[in-house]
C-alpha cells in the first residue's frame, strides 16, 4: 500500500485521525522514533522545510522521511513564499516516501513571519492563491494545508476557505488561533467548526488538545475528521492511544507519575546527541520540558527550576520532585 493508499484508509475510518503537529527543532526523527513505542500518530508531519531560491532540502529533515521509523505515513512540510522555489521543493520531495506534501500558513514565530513566510503569508491572501494554485499543479500526492484563522484578525479564515476549494485541497488542518494570538487562551473551535461546513476537504483540528475529553468534545463542537496534536503529545505520549481508546468504548490508560519519569529519560535519551557536551544534551531536551508544566501543581516553580539545570542529574531530579515520584 503506498503511502498515500496509507493516508486515504485512515481518513476512511470512522474514529478520528490523529496527527502528530510539526514543530521545529522539536518533532524529528529521534522523537518519532520514541513515539512509536507509546502507540503514536496516524500521520506525522515533518518539521518544516525552509524553502527559498538557494534552499536545498535539509538532510536531517529528509532523514524522518528516508528512515521513517513509524510504519505510518509521512507529510512533508514546506515554508516559504517563492513560487518557483516552493514548486521545485514540492517536486524534489514527490521523489521520496510521502503521502502528502504541506503549505505552512501558521508558524508564529516573529523571525519567520517577518519574512513573510508561514503565518505571515496570512496578511496576503492574493500571494497566497498563487502559491496554491501552482502547488495543485505540482503535486501529484495529496496536497494539505496547515493554517491559522488569520495573522491579527480571525476574519482571513473566511477568505481562504473558497481558496482551498478552489485549488482542490486535500486536507486541511487548523490551529484556532490567530498568528499573534501565539498559544495564549482562546481558541476558536467555533471558526473551526464554521470552516469545516464550508470545505469539501477532510478538516483537522489544532490548538489545544490535551485529553481524551478535549478530542471528543471538539469533535462533536466541530465535525472535523481528526486531530493534530503538539504539545499535548510531547508532555503525555500516551495521548493518542488514550483517544483510541476513548473513541472505542475502552477503558482509558492513565500512566503513573514513576511511568512519566521513565518516559522523561528515554525523551533524553531520543532526542539529545551523544558525544556531545552535557550541558548542549541538558539545554537541547529542555524544549520539549517547556510543555510539561501543565498539569503539575507549581507550574511556574518547575519551569523555572527545569531552565537553570545544567546536568542531566540534576534535570530528572527536578523533574521526579515535581512529579512526586
Amino acid at each position: 500500500m503506498s503511502p498515500v493508499e496509507q493516508l486515504d484508509a485512515l481518513i476512511a475510518r470512522p474514529e478520528p485521525l490523529l496527527a502528530l503537529a510539526p514543530m521545529q527543532d522539536v518533532t524529528d526523527l529521534g522523537f518519532w522514533r520514541l513515539m512509536t513505542r507509546y502507540g503514536g500518530a496516524d500521520v506525522y508531519y515533518t518539521e518544516y522545510f525552509r524553502v527559498h531560491p538557494d534552499s536545498h532540502l535539509e538532510k536531517d529533515i529528509l532523514a524522518s522521511i528516508t528512515h521513517n521509523p513509524t510504519g505510518r505515513p509521512v507529510v512533508a512540510q514546506m515554508i516559504g513564499n517563492d513560487i518557483p522555489s516552493l514548486v521545485r521543493n514540492a517536486k524534489e520531495l514527490q521523489q521520496h516516501e510521502i503521502a502528502a506534501v504541506d503549505l505552512n500558513l501558521g508558524c508564529p514565530a516573529p523571525i519567520v513571519y517577518k519574512k513573510c513566510a508561514g503565518g505571515g503569508l496570512l496578511r496576503d491572501v492574493q500571494r497566497i492563491e498563487g502559491i496554491l494554485g501552482a502547488l495543485r499543479e505540482a503535486i501529484a500526492v495529496k496536497f494539505t494545508v496547515k493554517t491559522r484563522l488569520g495573522f491579527d484578525d480571525t476574519e482571513t479564515i473566511d477568505a481562504l476557505v473558497p481558496l482551498f476549494a478552489k485549488h482542490s485541497v486535500d486536507l486541511v488542518t487548523i490551529h484556532g488561533r490567530t498568528v499573534t494570538q501565539m498559544y495564549r487562551e482562546g481558541v476558536r473551535y467555533d471558526l473551526i467548526a464554521k470552516a469545516k461546513s464550508k470545505l469539501p476537504c477532510p478538516v483537522l483540528a489544532n490548538g489545544n488538545i490535551g485529553s481524551h475529553l478535549d478530542a471528543e468534545a471538539v469533535t462533536k463542537d466541530t465535525g472535523v475528521h481528526g486531530h493534530m496534536l503538539g504539545r499535548g503529545a510531547i508532555r503525555n505520549p500516551w495521548l493518542f492511544d488514550q483517544i483510541r481508546q476513548h473513541f472505542r468504548g475502552q477503558t482509558v490508560s492513565q500512566p503513573t507519575a514513576a511511568e512519566r519519569l521513565t518516559y522523561i529519560g528515554e525523551l533524553y535519551e531520543a532526542v539529545t546527541t551523544p558525544c556531545t557536551r552535557e550541558l548542549d544534551q541538558v539545554n537541547r531536551i529542555k524544549k520539549h520540558l517547556n510543555f510539561f508544566g501543565e498539569g503539575l501543581d507549581d507550574p511556574a516553580g518547575f519551569l523555572n527550576e527545569m531552565r537553570r539545570c545544567t546536568t542531566r542529574a540534576g534535570l530528572m531530579e527536578v523533574c521526579s520532585r515535581h512529579l512526586k515520584v
